[in-house]
Formats: C-alpha cells, structure tokens, sequence
C-alpha cells in the first residue's frame, strides 16, 4: 500500500484556501478548535459521509485533520479504499496550534475533552475501580488486568477500542442537523 500524502501545518496553511479540510475528531473536540473552514465529519461516520467526500475530492484536494494525525491517517487510508486521495495533517491540530496558526470556535458550541484525555480517564478510573474492588472482592482486580492489557493492545497495534467506545457517548456525537449540513455543504 502507498503511504498517505501528509502535509505540514506550514504547507498547510499556505494551501488552505484551496483544500476542502475535513476535522475527523469528535464535536466535541472540533468545537475546541479546528482549522479554518474545516468540516466536521467524526471518524466512525466516515462511511455515511463517503458520497459528499467524493464529490468534494472531485473538485479539488483534501485535507483530514484530527488531534495529533493518527485518525486522519487511518481515515486517509479508509478513503484511499474507496479511491478518494486525500492528506493527512502531521501532528494533528497539536502541531497547527504550536506553531501558531488560526484555530476557529463556533460561538456557544459545547466543548469536551479530547479524546485520549477520556482514554486516560476512563483508563485509569477502571484501573482504581479494580483494584479497590479487589480489596473485598479478590477477583475484581481482573478488571485492572485487562484494562491493562488493553492498554498494551493499543499501543502494539495503533489502535485504541476505549476510544471508540467513548466516541459512541451522547457528547462525543454530532447532532444529526450537524453532520446533514455538513454533508450538503461538501456536495455544492
């Protein structure tokens, strides 16, 4: 497989007015901060939002945004099976803002935390939950182990099921009106 185009927050930037940019991290954490004019689009609704991505692919370049450039990558990689080309961010929105570039937030929008700072919360309350469950209940530290080796699993394999887990949650979802007009504005 070829590896996914990526560009710098600099190339980025130069280019913004002529790439279609496309924020694949939670509402949440899009409301936090995106790329100017970037649509939100979360990473587990790729699929629906495929026939507005082609489109738009069909008018000129995009560009997936997330956090620190893993989920645009693998959403690079989702779009390149289904013949869409498209680049990746390097280092996410972490690197754009360190660098200095514009962030914009929608007025009044909710904001939530990002999504491996949920990870590590919901991680380490697990881990806790266990291990003071097993002071009583010997076998509760089970749960410490296998949110442990979950862990492991995500770091070997790039991966993170928590994450997914957590990005199903009522505040990590986009309002159907949201992603609706999303999809609309991409297929102009």
């Amino acid at each position: 497989m070829a590896p996914t185009p990526a560009l710098t927050a600099d190339q980025a930037s130069t280019r913004l007015h002529e790439l279609t940019v496309i924020d694949v991290r939670t509402p949440g954490e899009y409301a936090s901060g995106h790329l100017p004019g970037a649509h939100n689009i979360p990473l587990d609704r790729l699929d629906i939002a495929l026939p507005a991505l082609k489109a738009a692919a069909d008018r000129g370049d995009l560009l997936i945004v997330c956090a620190s450039g893993t989920r645009s990558a693998t959403a690079c990689r989702r779009l390149a099976d289904e013949g869409v080309t498209a680049a990746t961010l390097t280092g996410g929105t972490s690197a754009w803002t360190r660098l200095g570039h514009d962030t914009h937030r929608p007025a009044g929008a909710r904001t939530s935390w990002a999504m491996d700072r949920q990870v590590r919360l919901a991680a380490g309350s697990l881990v806790l939950t266990g291990l003071a469950a097993g002071l009583r209940w010997p076998r509760a530290r089970a749960l410490s182990a296998g949110v442990a080796g979950g862990l492991v699993f995500s770091a070997l394999t790039d991966t993170c099921g928590l994450a997914k887990v957590l990005a199903r949650l009522p505040h990590n979802q986009p309002k159907g009106t949201d992603l609706d007009d999303t999809l609309a504005a991409l297929t102009r």
